[in-house]
């Protein structure tokens, strides 16, 4: 907790009706996430109420209380030991295929050995782009999820592809092999997502949730008991865990998974069997179409060649 004063404001008539998550933004001079997390946590209060959803509005009048946020000092170390697979690099943008087991960028309970400390040991030049703890990184993959991810070396790429982002003008396509049989041959899960008021530490499909729709298509479908279907999911949003909260919201859960699967799925496979296989967008500063794609590690291949035979 800060030692700074207490924020304790009376709100004027300009916020009347805005969201609680920008206003304590706004107050405090921090992000939309960090303001997020501090109301969720129950940090901030309403006329001496704490409250927990980031999206009540706010009326005139009233009265939000929270201690300021601390700037956050962050120290990292470059890595040459953290191993991931360079697919394409220029002096704006990197493409990385990242292995499984490895985390993107350091946080609570992993402060090294991330992908980011083997980025700064390859392409120093990021430690000034984007956020201090999290330099170049304009989007993330889970840390047991494998593949491609694109990497700004320049303000000005960081700060293009954040917006290619944010407008979903980004090319996302993984390979995931889900619990059960999906009977629709292709399908779009659309469903807001947010994070769980039971466990903080995981997402859910909320009604007051961000937008987020996931497109699927059946690869293939193997009836043996535990029986398994083959997916390929493309992203039209990109939240937090979305397509592993998504599947599992409609009855498949990615195989592997420990936090949104069933102790049928979560036998399946040693890990989440999802792999980020196609990256596309436009360059942020040539304006050039580009798009990558990753093959699947060997982890994954046996999977499907052992579940689903040789396919064509």
């Amino acid at each position: 907790m800060s030692s700074a004063p207490l924020i304790d404001e009376v709100l004027p008539e300009a916020l009347d009706g805005e969201r609680l998550d920008r206003v304590v933004a706004m107050l405090d001079g921090c992000s939309r996430s960090v303001a997020a997390n501090l109301i969720a946590d129950g940090k901030v209060a309403l006329d001496g109420q704490a409250v927990t959803q980031r999206s009540v509005r706010v009326a005139r009048g009233q009265r939000v209380a929270f201690a300021p946020t601390e700037e956050e000092v962050v120290t990292l170390d470059a890595d040459p030991d953290v191993a991931f697979d360079v697919v394409h690099t220029d002096e704006h943008v990197v493409v990385v295929n990242k292995p499984a087991g490895v985390i993107v960028h350091p946080g609570a309970g992993r402060p090294d050995k991330t992908l980011v400390n083997g980025l700064l040991a390859a392409f120093p030049e990021i430690e000034d782009v984007g956020q201090p703890a999290r330099p170049g990184i304009v989007h993330r993959l889970d840390g047991e999820t494998s593949g491609l991810l694109v990497v700004a070396r320049t303000a000005e790429a960081y700060d293009a592809l954040t917006a290619a982002m944010a407008h979903h003008a980004v090319e996302r396509v993984y390979a995931a092999v889900v619990h059960g049989i999906v009977s629709d041959d292709r399908g779009v899960v659309d469903a807001p997502i947010g994070r769980s008021t039971q466990r903080r530490t995981r997402m859910a499909v909320l009604t007051d949730g961000r937008e987020a729709r996931t497109h699927y298509e059946v690869r293939a479908r193997s009836y043996d008991e535990p029986a398994a279907t083959y997916l390929r999911c493309q992203l039209e949003t990109g939240r937090t865990h979305q397509i592993r909260v998504h599947l599992s919201a409609i009855g498949h859960p990615v195989l592997g998974d420990p936090t949104y699967g069933d102790r049928a799925s979560r036998a399946g496979f040693g890990r989440v069997a999802l792999h980020a296989e196609r990256l596309g967008f436009e360059h942020p500063v040539t304006g050039e179409e580009l798009a990558f794609e990753a093959p699947l590690p060997d982890d994954l291949q046996q999977l499907i060649g052992q579940r689903f035979g040789q396919l064509g």
